[in-house]
């Protein structure tokens, strides 16, 4: 069956074409682009001018998420920001260490005698005074285990009744079990081996929560609601349990998109990662996409766990840990290079950037793979040398533009300091450069909306109003760019997604407005019908 589309207009992203007004779709893909005329010759078609007065653009291509995005919400929210659940329940956010309190009180009142107490989305950078500790959550029960996870994932705080299930009783000597005034430990953890042993006992398993045929779905309609038809979870233990569950859920035709799933490489041997990532490469679908591998290098900026070079943090805060040793990391990326496994390669941090630089250069020099495209993911604080030598290597880069708005104000005052903070998520340089970039939320960490995720690289503005980087902002094609194929380009997918162009997907998003014609302020403001994905219709209720 032939279907042509009509719409106020189509952003293609084909320079051949970049503007037209139909598109045939065919077996689940684009048949023809362009008039009416151009697409009639194939034969006799149905019209849908479901969108004929609406903008249809390639669907968005998220290339940096999780699947917990949809799920985590079964947690507290704790945020300081305001946010919306898949529901559209609104969520305002808490502004102080005792609104916290008090919205902890409330979710304590409802649980169980015995259950644990998670709340999500904490973030102390933005709150007055002193970070909160178990003390202030000892407030709440001294009784209750309870785990606040921070905004970052990075990070927790818990209260004494969870340390003491941890025999977390005296300073043990572990890397980030931050410590109090008296030497014990104040309730503060970072990174994953100071947090485990704690989400072992409050089974918190933040990986489960995407697990689920439930969570899937929901996550899936996350994506849908912002315009995205691909989105890319990154990083999943991926058994093969799991995979069964995700390849039946996101293959039926209600299922809203395309799942690029990234393989944890830190919880086996190097090894035993590569080999999996082959196998699972084998097993991948046109909606559910496997073999690539994600690999964690430090932590985060405003967590204070990022590796950071010379000067350090603004605030004199000590330097960040090490979730893979640079040795470690050298043998992990030489296997996998050589193996042709794609990795995504999480960098905030300067220092965490130049190690993998630097270890990927030896992989290269050993076996250069110019068939794989390796992605430092976040990339937050690369400075123009490092996106020279990321030319130079084939290196691709996925920056974090919501940062600029969520986190904006706080590295220029707190964590790096002015002049670093003007360059982070540095598209202008990335692109000077000739480095291939795209740009991504990393929800649920910041929200998943790709047009507003654009508009924080087009604007550069902050939460305060402040333009932070004037040379590095982009122009709004450029930043569509980076949404669609730029994003496809660094999932090694760019063939078959990101553009409207015959022989591709018919993956499209379906807008109220234009984005190339809109005031680039307004830019975020524009609503989404919903999407098209392999010619199926998926109306946002």
């Amino acid at each position: 069956m032939l279907t042509v589309f009509k719409a106020k207009k189509i952003i293609t992203m084909d320079p051949n074409y970049p503007a037209a007004t139909h598109v045939a779709v065919k077996d689940g893909k684009i048949l023809s682009v362009g008039s009416a005329e151009d697409v009639q010759g194939w034969g006799d078609y149905t019209l849908d001018e479901t969108f004929a007065d609406k903008v249809i653009m390639p669907g968005m291509v998220e290339g940096h998420c999780h699947l917990m995005a949809g799920a985590i919400w079964q947690f507290t929210y704790v945020g300081y920001q305001d946010r919306i659940d898949p529901d559209g329940q609104f969520w305002p956010g808490v502004k102080t260490i005792e609104e916290v309190q008090e919205r902890l009180k409330e979710a304590d009142a409802k649980l169980a005698e015995g259950e644990p107490l998670v709340a999500w989305g904490f973030d102390p950078i933005f709150l007055e005074g002193p970070r909160m500790t178990k003390s202030e959550l000892d407030l709440v029960s001294t009784s209750r285990p309870m785990a606040v996870i921070h905004s970052n994932f990075h990070l927790m705080t818990v209260n004494s009744a969870s340390l003491k299930l941890a025999n977390y009783v005296a300073d043990m000597g572990i890397d980030g079990i931050a410590l109090g005034a008296d030497g014990s430990p104040s309730g503060e953890l970072q990174e994953m081996a100071a947090m485990f042993p704690i989400m072992r006992r409050l089974n918190i398993n933040l990986r489960e929560l995407g697990r689920a045929s439930k969570s899937l779905r929901s996550f899936g309609q996350v994506c849908m609601r912002a315009g995205v038809t691909s989105a890319a979870d990154l990083i999943n233990d991926l058994p093969d349990e799991d995979v069964a569950e995700m390849t039946e859920v996101t293959s039926g035709r209600d299922y809203p998109i395309r799942l690029h799933s990234m393989l944890n490489a830190m919880s086996q041997s190097t090894e035993e990662t590569r080999e999996r990532a082959l196998e699972l490469r084998d097993k991948s679908t046109d909606k559910l996409i496997l073999g690539g591998v994600k690999i964690v290098t430090d932590g985060s900026i405003q967590g204070f766990t990022a590796r950071i070079r010379w000067p350090g943090h603004y605030n004199g805060a000590p330097n960040g840990i090490w979730n893979v040793a640079p040795k470690q990391l050298h043998e992990l990326v030489d296997c996998l290079n050589a193996a042709g496994v794609q990795m995504h390669i999480h960098t905030n941090g300067d220092e965490a950037i130049e190690v993998a630089l630097e270890a990927l250069e030896a992989a290269k020099v050993k076996n250069n793979r110019p068939d794989v495209r390796h992605v430092l993911q976040h990339c937050q604080m690369a400075d123009r040398a490092h996106f020279r030598k990321m030319k130079r290597l084939g290196v691709l880069a996925n920056l974090f533009s919501n940062h600029i708005y969520y986190f904006g104000d706080k590295h220029s005052t707190m964590t790096i300091g002015p002049d670093r903070a003007r360059r982070m998520d540095a598209c202008r340089s990335a692109s000077d450069m000739g480095v291939p970039y795209t740009i991504h939320s990393d929800a649920p960490v910041t929200p998943m909306a790709p047009l507003f995720t654009a508009w924080c690289a087009v604007n550069r503005i902050t939460e305060s109003g402040n333009i932070l980087g004037e040379y590095e902002k982009i122009s709004v094609p450029e930043a569509l760019y980076a949404i669609t194929l730029g994003a496809a380009y660094t999932l090694q997918m760019d063939h078959l997604i990101g553009s409207i162009e015959i022989g591709k997907w018919a993956d499209f998003a379906v807008l109220e407005d234009d984005p190339e014609t809109v005031d680039p302020m307004n830019l975020k403001d524009i609503k989404i019908w919903g999407t098209v994905l392999g010619g199926e219709k998926h109306q946002i209720p």
